[in-house]
């Protein structure tokens, strides 16, 4: 049969979520009812609805899953299909990895890890219920924010691949390291955390940039964008200036509190009338939190070291949450909606590097590797130290920026780029012009 096409330009007009197209290796697939059940939720998709996706699909999907392509195909080709040279090699790069067989070897980490997470909180309540010494209490607090992290970090491997013998113990897996352990919700996770990856860094549609109030890490802020992923403007208003103008000394303590948000993130998403896969395993497993964390705080003999327990708890825990933050708020940023021509380009972007020994590889959870594991979010954790050479040798090649930083050295970068925006934000009486040229001749990143 002869093949029918179509243009880039015809595929850009099907971008609305009732007529949602996409392109797959010059071929077009209408995915407007996929989307609706899709398992990453419909957010990744509608960012990059209309466009050629051949890179990101390929980031995180295994082969398994091509076969299903054709469910969806329109019969139409891309008339003007092109690959770029950094796809080229980005793909050649997938391909190797895969046929050493890298997606698949996990070396056991989930199993030391939820061991070490099992170990933590048997240590936890026998520090709280059978110690009466404040120190221990404190020891038990932090040890806890610890065990938040580790777990946090199964949580993420088991919402990006498989890190159990199949689907079932996966998600049972994701419910406990999530919802029961950290009291943060796995569905939350995976809404919030599809749509940063596909959107690294542009400041309108990846919600790990969208702080406002209380943040803002570029100028652009400051014209009260709207969050196409939240749907609501994030204003520029007296409020904001006044706390964006002493962003870079809240910081750290904004850190130590920053999981009350997360709670409310949580129940604000699985009591909203959004459809929410598994919402009811997900409201359980909160159940489970909100008994055993409160239960296990009131057995601790006063209200100081209830406090006490309570804030070195989410002290200790921070020190994810500040990671995650330098990864990216000293990046480059971008206003408007993702591209799926520059998939490669955009990662390298959007991310940094920390910089550290192979036995703190624990301890942040392959996280470090940020770029790495933003171009293939399917690799095991305990592969990315490995690749990373190819990844950094591929960024010489195309001329693109590979940046690792230390921990000390990322926190420098996360604070002048918070201080930037600051002194920009008390400008009163004339922010505009300023902030642009500002912004023009102090680019970070």
């Amino acid at each position: 049969m002869e093949k029918k096409y179509i243009t880039s330009e015809e595929l850009k007009e099907h971008n609305k979520a009732e007529n949602l197209w996409i392109s797959i290796q010059g071929k077009v697939y209408n995915v407007s009812e996929w989307s609706k059940v899709h398992p990453g939720g419909d957010v990744p998709i509608l960012n990059l609805a209309g466009q050629d996706v051949t890179d990101a699909f390929l980031a995180y999907h295994p082969g398994s899953a091509w076969k299903y392509l054709d469910n969806f195909f329109t019969g139409y080709h891309l008339k003007d299909f092109k690959v770029s040279e950094v796809s080229k090699d980005y793909r050649k790069l997938a391909y190797e990895f895969s046929k050493l067989g890298l997606f698949d070897k996990k070396e056991h980490v989930t199993s030391y890890t939820l061991a070490s997470v099992a170990a933590m909180f048997l240590i936890v309540l026998y520090g709280v219920l059978r110690c009466n010494s404040v120190w221990a209490h404190l020891g038990s607090g932090m040890l806890l924010g610890l065990l938040w992290m580790q777990s946090a970090y199964v949580g993420h491997d088991s919402g990006h691949y498989m890190v159990m013998t199949n689907s079932g113990f996966n998600k049972l897996a994701q419910i406990i390291s999530g919802n029961c352990l950290t009291g943060i919700s796995i569905a939350w996770w995976k809404w919030t955390h599809n749509a940063h990856h596909i959107a690294c860094n542009s400041l309108d549609y990846d919600p790990d940039l969208q702080h406002m109030p209380v943040f803002a890490v570029s100028s652009s802020f400051f014209n009260s964008l709207t969050s196409r992923f939240y749907g609501r403007v994030l204003k520029f208003d007296f409020f904001a200036r006044f706390l964006i103008s002493y962003q870079h000394w809240s910081f750290y303590p904004v850190m130590v509190i920053a999981r009350v948000n997360l709670y409310l993130q949580t129940f604000l998403l699985l009591f909203s009338r959004r459809r929410v896969p598994g919402r009811a395993m997900n409201i359980i497993g909160i159940l489970v939190f909100w008994t055993w964390f409160p239960l296990l705080v009131s057995c601790l003999p006063n209200l100081p070291e209830r406090v006490m327990f309570v804030f070195v708890s989410f002290a200790v825990c921070s020190i994810q949450h500040i990671q995650f933050c330098l990864n990216h708020f000293a990046a480059n940023v971008y206003v408007g909606a993702p591209s799926g021509n520059d998939w490669f380009e955009k990662q390298t972007s959007g991310t940094l590097d920390i910089s550290c020994s192979s036995w703190m590889d624990w301890f942040f959870g392959g996280l470090q590797f940020q770029l790495e594991h933003h171009l293939f979010p399917r690799l095991p954790r305990c592969q990315l130290r490995k690749i990373s050479p190819l990844v950094i040798d591929l960024c010489k090649k195309h001329n693109l920026p590979y940046r690792t930083l230390s921990f000390w050295e990322a926190n420098q970068w996360t604070i002048r780029t918070l201080r930037t925006a600051a002194l920009q934000a008390r400008d009163l009486t004339n922010p505009d012009p300023k902030n642009l040229l500002w912004e023009a001749v102090n680019t970070h990143g």
